[in-house]
C-alpha cells in the first residue's frame, strides 16, 4: 500500500477525471502509473534496429534521394 500526497490542484482534477470515468480516484491513479510504466518499458525504433543500422552501407549517401536517377540509369544500361 502506497499513500500518495497531492497538491489540491491536482487532488481536484484527479477527483474530477475518475467521477468523470466513473471510476475511484485509486482506480485512476493505479491505472495512470500502469500506463505511464508501460511506456517505460518500450524501446524506440532506434533502440531496436540499433545494431542494424549501417551494416550494410551502400557507401553512397543520397542513394535515397537520388533513387529516380538510379533507376533511370539502370534501365538505360539494360536497353543499351
Amino acid at each position: 500500500m502506497i499513500t500518495l500526497r497531492l497538491n489540491p490542484t491536482l487532488e481536484k482534477t484527479v477527483q474530477k477525471t475518475a467521477d468523470a470515468f466513473g471510476i475511484s480516484k485509486s482506480e485512476l491513479v493505479r491505472e495512470s502509473i500502469l500506463k505511464y510504466l508501460e511506456t517505460l518499458k518500450k524501446p524506440s525504433a532506434w533502440e531496436l534496429g540499433a545494431d542494424l543500422f549501417g551494416q550494410h552501407s551502400s557507401l553512397d549517401g543520397n542513394r535515397s534521394k537520388n533513387r529516380k536517377d538510379l533507376i533511370r540509369q539502370k534501365i538505360q544500361k539494360r536497353s543499351s
